[in-house]
């Protein structure tokens, strides 16, 4: 890699070169020069030393979704630390963080050199960004491109396998509306959001349905894991397991039998043994 400063006649010939313009540069106040890598680590843990955003891929600068991944890798890195550190679990969940986190930059990376390719200025792939262009005028083809960079790159639509074939198991719970009710004398209920509910670095089980078997289910892991009972326009299930970092661990589907294995399992894995 050239490390030295970048000087206004190379500057010049490549844009020259590129554009095929006879373009002259009077003046440059900085240049600075980016390589077109593209690399990720194997393992985004050894031991004590854990690989996180820049550190864990390397991609192109300049599109900005490298910091979305980087953001989501703190997210589900961070509690698992905290888990450790307060001895709730062992540390073979950290070894969880590069299952979950390492096929997410691989598609990054993929998504970079994509990008890439179409920035170059021979007439082959001239032909294959024109071509690319017309299908963008397509609203499905738009819809994948633009959910790809908003949410897809980022691992919004990412689906860990947490081991259930439930289709919200694994996934990134999307932001809920919660309308909060405390069983008394009289019932105060509150609004709230379960993004909100997180913030504490807890694990969150929103009972949807007043099934008092869900809120027993998790008496014992107090402290470690909210128990709401709460009211949304969720209607597809009767509760969830959503771990600190917004990552659906269970599902209790609407109306189906309480099973015992599958929530303790799920309780026991991201949330240690009983207190």
């Amino acid at each position: 890699m050239r490390v030295e400063p970048l000087t206004v006649e190379e500057l010049q010939d490549s844009i020259r070169r590129v554009s095929g313009t006879d373009v002259t540069i009077t003046t440059m106040l900085s240049g600075i020069r980016w390589i077109d890598t593209a690399r990720q680590a194997t393992m985004y843990r050894a031991g004590r030393v854990l690989l996180a955003g820049d550190a864990a891929p390397r991609v192109r600068a300049g599109r900005r979704q490298g910091l979305n991944v980087g953001i989501v890798d703190a997210a589900n890195l961070g509690w698992k630390l905290a888990a450790v550190v307060c001895g709730w679990v062992g540390e073979d969940i950290l070894d969880a963080y590069t299952t979950e986190r390492h096929p997410v930059a691989a598609r990054l990376l993929q998504n970079t050199r994509a990008q890439i390719a179409l920035m170059r200025p021979d007439p082959q792939t001239r032909a294959l960004w024109e071509m690319f262009s017309d299908l963008m005028d397509l609203d499905d083809a738009h819809r994948y491109v633009a959910d790809m960079l908003a949410g897809k790159l980022a691992g919004m639509d990412v689906r860990y396998d947490l081991g259930d074939d439930h289709r919200l198991v694994g996934t990134l719970c999307p932001d809920m509306k919660l309308t909060l009710e405390r069983p008394g004398p009289d019932v105060v209920t509150a609004v709230t959001r379960s993004a909100d509910l997180l913030r504490e670095g807890r694990g969150l089980l929103p009972d949807l349905v007043d099934r008092a078997q869900v809120r027993d289910a998790a008496a014992a892991w107090t402290g470690r894991v909210n128990t709401v009972t709460a009211r949304t326009d969720r209607v597809d299930v009767d509760a969830l397991l959503i771990r600190p970092d917004g990552c659906v661990a269970w599902a209790l589907p609407t109306g189906q039998d309480l099973d015992a294995t599958t929530r303790v399992r799920a309780l026991g894995t991201w949330s240690g043994q009983p207190a």
